[in-house]
C-alpha cells in the first residue's frame, strides 16, 4: 500500500485531496496542519510521497519542502498559489520537488502523485542496487586484502592466492568473502 502525507492547514485542499484518494484504497494517507507536525510524523513514519499545500500556519511550506527532502526518500509535492520560477523554485526542483500552482484540477493533481510514486519506487531501486555494490565492493576489498596478506606470508602469487581462497570457498560450501575474512584473521 502506498503511504501519502498531505500536509494542509486548510479545509478545501483537504477534502478535495481526500476525494481523490478514497476511490483508491490502494492509497492509505495521513493529514497534518502545520510543518511541525510534519516533521514529527516523518520521525515515526516512513511515506512514499508528501503533498505540501503552501502557505501553512506556522510557516510558509518552501522551506518544508526541502527538510521533507534532505529527511526522508520520498516524492515531494508542493502547492503554491505563488511560483515565481526564481531560484527558491530551482533549488526546491533541483532537490526534487515537484511543483504545481493552485488551484489545482483533480486530473493533474493525479498525474502529479502518479509521478511522485513512481520517483519512490525508482528510488528504491537505486537505491538497492547501491546497497548490492557496497556488498561487491567490500568483498572485493576484503578478498584482496586476503590475497596480499597469503603472498606476504605463503609466498605464492597472487594468482595462487585468489585460487586457494575459491578452492577453500568452494570445499567448504562458504563465500569467498567468508574465506578471506578467516585468512585476515589468521595471518594479519
Amino acid at each position: 500500500m502506498e503511504r501519502l502525507l498531505i500536509v494542509s492547514n486548510t479545509g478545501m485542499t483537504l477534502t478535495i485531496i481526500s476525494k481523490l484518494l478514497q476511490a483508491r484504497p490502494d492509497i492509505g494517507f495521513s493529514t497534518v496542519s502545520n510543518g511541525n507536525a510534519c516533521r514529527r510524523c516523518l520521525v515515526e513514519e516512513e511515506f512514499d510521497a508528501v503533498i505540501i499545500d503552501s502557505p501553512l500556519g506556522d510557516e510558509s511550506g518552501w522551506d518544508l519542502a526541502a527538510h521533507v527532502c534532505e529527511v526522508a526518500s520520498c516524492g515531494v509535492m508542493l502547492l503554491s498559489e505563488e511560483i515565481d520560477f526564481g531560484m527558491e523554485s530551482r533549488n526546491l526542483e533541483e532537490e526534487g520537488v515537484f511543483i504545481l500552482p493552485k488551484p489545482i484540477s483533480p486530473e493533474v493533481f493525479y498525474q502529479g502523485f502518479r509521478l511522485l510514486t513512481a520517483l519512490k519506487r525508482r528510488l528504491i531501486k537505486l537505491e538497492q542496487e547501491n546497497l548490492r555494490l557496497q556488498r561487491s565492493m567490500e568483498e572485493a576489498r576484503i578478498v584482496g586484502k586476503a590475497k596480499c596478506l597469503l603472498v606476504q606470508h605463503k609466498g605464492i602469487t597472487e594468482q595462487q592466492a585468489h585460487r586457494l581462497i575459491e578452492k577453500e570457498a568452494m570445499d567448504r560450501r562458504r563465500s569467498k568473502f567468508d574465506i578471506a575474512q578467516e585468512f585476515i584473521l589468521l595471518y594479519d
